[in-house]
């Protein structure tokens, strides 16, 4: 039995899971994810209008989540833009109940 439990471990790779259930505990971070979801390209005065929250906050947690491989960022003239790039992450906010804008299920 011990053997079998410790053989799970090596299935899943525990530590970059742990990462991303750490970065989506932070309710402002999933709000982001949230809301670059349903409106890719989104710019970082758009996204801060929407959350409610100031730019220079919203532009701290992209930071953090363009670290981690989650967000990219465009830049178009003076203006960029932001979108999820990470598929696992994607389909976690599918999991919880996200859609895409006009969307109704999986999309």
């Amino acid at each position: 039995m011990v053997e079998l439990a410790s053989s799970a471990l090596s299935d899943v790779d525990t530590t970059g899971w742990a990462q991303r259930f750490d970065l989506l505990s932070d309710p402002h971070r999933l709000e982001i994810l949230l809301s670059l979801h349903r409106a890719p390209g989104i710019c970082v005065s758009d996204l801060a209008a929407a959350l409610g929250r100031s730019e220079n906050a919203v532009s701290q947690a992209l930071r953090v989540l363009r670290a981690q491989g989650w967000v990219v960022s465009t830049r178009t003239g003076r203006s960029v833009s932001y979108r999820l790039d990470d598929d696992i992450v994607h389909d976690l906010l599918h999991w919880i109940g996200a859609r895409h804008a006009g969307g109704h299920g999986h999309s």
